[in-house]
């Protein structure tokens, strides 16, 4: 199962994250990005889910959503009139944005390809303010990147970030992070290695990791 459908029209970062086209993403650390938490402490994020999707994808959709209405002060809630909200569609793969951008922005979860729980979860993390796993800005720690096996075109998707890591360890359980063989040219070729244990598991996309829903609960002051 491919989880970044690289072949997307849209102008990626990272694999499945949308470059934006007025600032720098790096910058999205700022509360101008973040989802704003409403007087009751709860931090509605307004969607709407297009309508080729079927009923039993719009399920699963909600259900990947649940975990996290349930677990933080996150609420996915359906769009009413607000300004700001996510919209969920079937386009050319599965990408997000970072972070809240302001008016409509998409989510993208493809029929085909993306409408499993642990990738809703990952592209609805993005859209929170969340980047990949193993661009933190001390992975090196933690992973090699083998730099050697990857697509020389998508190096990119390996640089680190100047992540705001919220006093939270490194989690290789994360839904956020990559997979062993991503971008990779030669197959079954690793380019990411976890040290200095490189059995540990790394790529879940079952859901929501604790230290993942901890983040959350960080980020947004729950």
């Amino acid at each position: 199962m491919t989880f970044h459908l690289s072949a997307s029209s849209e102008l990626l970062m990272e694999g499945d994250l949308v470059v934006p086209r007025t600032r720098n993403a790096l910058a999205c650390w700022n509360n101008n990005c973040l989802w704003k938490k409403s007087s009751n402490g709860k931090v509605e994020v307004p969607y709407t889910v297009n309508s080729q999707f079927s009923s039993a994808a719009k399920r699963k959709i909600q259900n990947a959503m649940a975990t996290f209405n349930r677990k933080t002060c996150v609420q996915f809630v359906a769009r009413s009139t607000q300004r700001d909200y996510i919209s969920i569609e079937n386009r050319d793969g599965c990408f997000s944005s970072l972070g809240r951008t302001g008016g409509k922005q998409v989510v993208s979860l493809q029929k085909n390809g993306c409408v499993y729980h642990g990738i809703i979860q990952h592209e609805l993390n993005h859209a929170l303010g969340f980047y990949h796993e193993q661009t933190r800005s001390d992975r090196d720690q933690y992973v090699k990147i083998n730099w050697n096996y990857i697509n020389p075109r998508m190096t990119h998707n390996f640089k680190k970030q100047r992540t705001n890591n919220l006093n939270t360890p490194y989690d290789y359980s994360s839904v956020m992070h990559y997979g062993r063989t991503a971008f990779t040219v030669q197959n079954g070729r690793e380019t990411i290695t976890p040290i200095p244990n490189r059995r540990v598991k790394i790529g879940q996309r079952q859901g929501l990791s604790t230290t993942d829903i901890l983040r959350i609960n960080k980020l947004y002051g729950c």
